[in-house]
């Protein structure tokens, strides 16, 4: 065992050999934090120690630092409260001047090998000055709080923060692949919206743009809490429904939810078959995401996102299909026509599915807003391209199959597309500079935008 310590202590030299600190940093999200400590002694990593915390209440990084620290060394407290009870009770059994020499030598000790002269931390606490002579009394000796900014220890933080980072995000997917935990988020929100029916299939809708530009939308799916990525749809917003986020929000509630009636309609019309699937049938088959209505629609938003989603639900006539919204900002859940919020206690499964699910949405509607827009900027380059027409533009598009590819392609590789030279494909070369940026078709049906 003393022969491992010592290879492992060797393994780890990370810092000057007169270097005591301790390493923090966390990741968070709305819910929860990862935390994650290193313990640095005479240079060398000591120990590491990680937890993760609920975010009871809302506060900022800085203030959970702050509680953070005060919970680990306040535990350091307890130990060495209990180190004086047992010298107490030494010293009444031995000689009290020897004992009790002995005893403050080790106090001295414990308290400057629990608490170091230096504590680094990912993001400055609140009342950092007062947490320093705090655990300068607790050390015997002065203590200083920073954020390092560069060289080894910054390096040796940013190791300590990508932990935590894994940390939050292997908490995150447990929690999501429990069973039992899934269970239980999907009956919390049942009884907390009081629904009638078990949530099989939820929907969630956000809107993506930047200044009203590219303006699209993501629609994903969960059921039975899981996402089913192969279902989700990605959408594009023209026209007047570009205007903002409420008339965005409605044109795309709209377009899907006419999808579904009109895919009921066409099912009804079909009747009984013989189970045979035709050209016509398979091809209206593969929108088949459009096909079955959720129990739950939610809106990335407050409640003019909401009404307007349940505003286009009415004019359709859908009745049995439910719109709530999750507010950013203080995680609140709005209903139609309710004038306040429904707060969810912040430790909930319930909560904890909404915000999940929500954040997809953004995520899958941000990953395609940028897609757009990299697209528009990249046709707006080659329409500055002298001597490259719409036709060539069409054939070269058509050659290519996506910008992704067109972006990618050599000299070479465009010269040998129908009407380019040389010299006309340099200049597309090098007005595209070699960029990346992923196409995307649409339906023009339905506005919505195809892999």
């Amino acid at each position: 065992m003393v022969a491992l310590e010592k290879a492992f202590e060797r393994n780890t030299v990370v810092l000057a050999d007169n270097t005591d600190a301790d390493f923090f940093a966390l990741a968070e999200d709305e819910l929860e934090a990862a935390v994650q400590v290193f313990y640095v002694r005479g240079g060398r990593i000591r120990g590491q120690r990680g937890w993760i915390t609920e975010k009871v209440e809302e506060v900022s990084t800085g203030e959970l630092v702050e509680h953070l620290l005060q919970q680990a060394y306040g535990e350091a407290t307890v130990e060495l409260n209990q180190t004086q009870r047992r010298g107490r009770k030494a010293a009444q059994q031995g000689s009290q001047d020897t004992v009790a020499k002995h005893r403050r030598t080790a106090e001295l000790a414990y308290r400057q090998d629990t608490v170091p002269r230096s504590v680094y931390v990912s993001t400055e606490p609140e009342q950092a000055p007062e947490l320093e002579n705090w655990l300068s009394e607790l050390r015997g000796s002065r203590v200083t709080i920073s954020v390092p900014q560069r060289g080894d220890k910054a390096q040796l933080l940013e190791t300590v923060s990508e932990n935590a980072r894994q940390a939050l995000a292997l908490h995150k997917s447990r929690r999501a692949g429990d069973l039992t935990t899934r269970s239980a988020s999907l009956q919390q929100l049942q009884e907390a919206l009081e629904l009638p029916d078990a949530l099989m299939r939820i929907e969630c809708y956000d809107i993506s743009h930047v200044q009203g530009t590219n303006v699209v939308a993501s629609m994903v799916v969960f059921e039975d809490g899981l996402p089913r990525k192969g279902e989700y749809r990605r959408f594009s917003i023209t026209g007047d429904a570009a205007r903002d986020d409420t008339a965005s929000m409605y044109d795309v509630i709209h377009r899907r939810f006419t999808r579904h009636l009109e895919q009921q309609r066409k099912a009804a019309e079909r009747g009984v078959t013989t189970g045979e699937v035709t050209a016509e049938q398979a091809e209206e088959d593969s929108g088949r995401a459009f096909a079955y209505p959720p129990n739950l629609v939610i809106v990335d938003g407050g409640p003019p996102q909401v009404a307007a989603a349940q505003r286009a639900l009415d004019d359709l006539g859908i009745t049995d299909v439910y719109v709530v919204g999750l507010a950013k900002r203080l995680e609140e859940v709005w209903l139609p026509d309710d004038e306040f919020p429904m707060i969810l206690p912040r430790a909930s499964e319930g909560l904890y599915l909404l915000q999940r699910v929500r954040d997809e949405a953004h995520r899958f509607a941000i990953k395609f807003h940028r897609e757009k827009r990299s697209k528009s900027m990249t046709v707006s380059t080659l329409d500055a391209v002298p001597g490259l027409g719409p036709a060539k533009h069409k054939a070269l598009m058509k050659h290519f199959g996506s910008v992704k590819k067109l972006r990618a392609a050599t000299v070479e590789e465009i010269a040998e597309v129908k009407g380019f030279g040389p010299g006309l494909a340099e200049r597309v070369v090098a007005a595209l500079g070699g960029g990346d940026a992923p196409s995307a078709a649409v339906d023009v049906g339905t506005g919505e935008l195809l892999d």
